[in-house]
């Protein structure tokens, strides 16, 4: 069983060592977790795997398999060992509510808490934020591109398998429909689907046969894939072993306009009109957003929604801002941060479309009409706030959030980011 502590970089416990010697350990610090850009090209991010961020901080501890570990590995000295075997995080956290957007410069998560504690939660909640964000973010475009078209989540097979699960949530969240990954229905409750692939047709003496032994098993409201051989031998194949009842048919390969515009036609033909038609077939957003126009009922996507699309990684970063009540911040050329502890809320019009995000250093941000504040409290003390939104309230308030996106926010053109992020002084 893995330990959440060693989740970690070598540093961080070294940075630890070297603060408990000196005293520092101890100081009161503000974290913060932002992105100084979004990806080329983007309008928007997601804010996803704050939950599993709690989880994760909840269950931070060193083990004595872990400071055996460590012991052995001399990373650190034994008062640093000593100190950990007692971790607790004790402190506080306040981020954006889970499927929230954010922007250049969106303060995504705070940590406050002594250096000790706050440090070595930094690898942990980069990796897990970095990469829900960035699957997230891509998930969404895919949802826009579909329209009212469901888009089925595939991607397992293409990634770690404990990303795979990470990923199908953060899909979900974004607005998938459902996902392959069997464990991400287990753990957190995504709907899953599935019927067979090519090798299920492949087994069989003939695609008839293949059929016909789907449909006794799964029932006529199955999907059928048909493009093993030829499809429109295939179609033919479908209809006549489940009748015109045949809930789907999956085409994976070729050029999915023109064989969805045959296959309809078909359908219909054998009197299937209301069997859908589901491709798959390495589509990311600008392949669905070109296949509008195509009788299409559905997608699935496999690899570019697992990795983000192009975009791996949200790109988030995780800096001391406040120690002691003093901002701190570094001057790096290129990489500079801002100090303070930041405030942030959305602007919005009369219409609630968003406008701006401004984001304060300081303690007291003007709420103006229409304005909400971002940041909510997730935990307090080192424990859960009651009451934080979980996957499905954050789904259905990620729909909510794309809704208010000025209408250039919505489109996969490439671009600035939909809002600008304002930085005003403390008022």
């Amino acid at each position: 069983m893995r330990t959440v502590g060693l989740l970690t970089d070598h540093y961080e416990l070294t940075m630890l060592a070297a603060a408990l010697r000196d005293g520092t350990a101890e100081r009161d610090c503000v974290f913060e977790v932002f992105a100084r850009h979004l990806p080329p090209g983007r309008r928007y991010g997601v804010v996803a795997g704050t939950g599993r961020v709690l989880e994760a901080v909840s269950r931070f501890r060193y083990d004595g398999a872990a400071l055996a570990f460590l012991r052995r590995q001399q990373v650190v000295d034994e008062q640093t060992l000593d100190w950990l075997a007692a971790y607790r995080f004790t402190g506080d956290i306040d981020g954006y509510a889970e499927g929230d957007l954010y922007f250049p410069g969106s303060p995504v998560l705070t940590v406050r808490a002594s250096f000790g504690q706050a440090v070595l939660l930094e690898t942990v909640l980069l990796s897990m934020l970095n990469h829900d964000s960035a699957v997230a973010s891509a998930a969404a475009r895919m949802v826009s591109a579909a329209g009212e078209r469901p888009c089925l989540e595939m991607g397992s097979r293409r990634t770690h398998e404990e990303s795979a699960v990470a990923a199908a949530r953060a899909a979900y969240l974004a607005g998938f429909a459902a996902s392959s990954n069997l464990e991400a229905g287990r753990r957190h409750g995504v709907p899953t689907t599935g019927t067979s692939s090519h090798a299920f047709t492949l087994l069989h003496d003939s695609e008839a046969a293949a059929f016909t032994g789907q449909v006794a098993a799964l029932g006529e409201a199955t999907t059928l894939l048909v493009d093993t051989y030829d499809v429109e031998a295939g179609i033919r194949a479908a209809v006549a072993a489940a009748g015109p009842e045949l809930g789907a048919i999956r085409l994976d390969s070729g050029d999915l306009a023109v064989q969805a515009g045959q296959a309809r036609a078909l359908l219909d033909e054998l009197g299937a009109t209301r069997t859908r038609i589901v491709v798959t077939s390495d589509l990311d957003e600008y392949a669905i957003a070109a296949l509008a126009v195509a009788p299409i009922d559905g997608y699935g996507v496999g690899t570019s929604v697992v990795t983000g699309s192009g975009a791996p990684t949200a790109g988030f970063v995780y800096k001391l801002v406040e120690r002691d009540g003093i901002p701190v911040a570094k001057k790096s050329a290129g990489k500079p941060s801002a100090g303070g502890r930041k405030l942030a809320l959305r602007r919005h019009d009369g219409h609630g479309t968003m406008t701006a995000e401004v984001v304060l250093a300081g303690d007291r941000l003007q709420v103006r009409p229409g304005d909400r504040r971002l940041s909510i409290p997730l935990l307090r003390f080192g424990k859960p706030v009651p009451g934080v939104p979980g996957l499905a309230e954050a789904r259905a308030f990620h729909r909510a959030m794309i809704a208010a996106l000025p209408a250039r926010g919505r489109t996969l053109s490439r671009g600035e980011a939909a809002i600008d992020t304002v930085h005003e002084e403390d008022q």
